[in-house]
């Protein structure tokens, strides 16, 4: 397979009708080999818009959502980056291109190594892979300029908005089935908080995140 001309197809099928136009953040969608983070019995879906199995039930995200998280940042080069489910390590990859360190957290101690390896594999290091919870409560290293979630919440818990910098950036997929809208959160203050919803889409959500009652009374 020529993954070469299958990411190029990727960049312009998928990634720019999905408003993903900054040359910068195309550049490293172009250059980041995502069949590296891929099993190898899927790699032939490496560039393809769907969802692809990972160990332990996990999955990849369709690289387009990738991209737009990444995209939707507007990350400079200088930041430090927490990023919530690293699952293979793709958007980690991508991220690292467009910060100055991330910090991925991996519940899976299974999937935090291979990321690693993954990471390693595709020349990226500056990345580090913690196997860890973003649920629970502060990360080390705190606070961040910038915090992305790979997976849905039903609602962003105080704890991870307050590991924000003043003027720092959280974006996650927020809502459940059918309604989830990706969601920029700004630290505007040391109290003080915005938030602008994005895009829709719909996304597996992240475990241990607080999920609502399903009962109604």
């Amino acid at each position: 397979m020529n993954f070469e001309e299958a990411r190029f197809k990727m960049v312009e099928q998928q990634i720019r009708p999905w408003k993903v136009l900054d040359p910068q953040a195309l550049a490293v969608l172009s250059a980041v080999p995502r069949e590296l983070f891929t099993p190898p019995q899927y790699q032939f879906m490496a560039y393809v818009d769907e969802e692809i199995p990972l160990p332990g039930g996990h999955v990849m995200l369709p690289p387009r959502i990738d991209a737009r998280l990444m995209h939707d940042l507007a990350l400079k080069g200088t930041e430090t980056v927490l990023d919530i489910g690293t699952g293979s390590g793709y958007r980690a990859a991508l991220l690292a291109h467009r910060s100055r360190e991330v910090v991925s957290l991996e519940m899976d101690a299974v999937m935090a190594e291979a990321a690693r390896r993954h990471l390693q594999a595709a020349g990226v290091h500056n990345v580090r892979v913690v196997h860890g919870d973003g649920s629970t409560g502060p990360v080390p290293g705190a606070p961040f300029d910038a915090i992305v979630l790979g997976g849905s919440v039903a609602e962003v818990p105080q704890t991870l908005l307050d590991q924000l910098k003043v003027g720092g950036r959280l974006l996650a997929i927020v809502g459940t089935d059918p309604v989830m809208q990706a969601t920029l959160f700004t630290r505007t203050g040391e109290r003080q908080f915005s938030s602008t919803t994005l895009w829709d889409t719909s996304v597996p959500a992240l475990q241990n995140f607080a999920q609502p009652s399903r009962f109604h009374f």
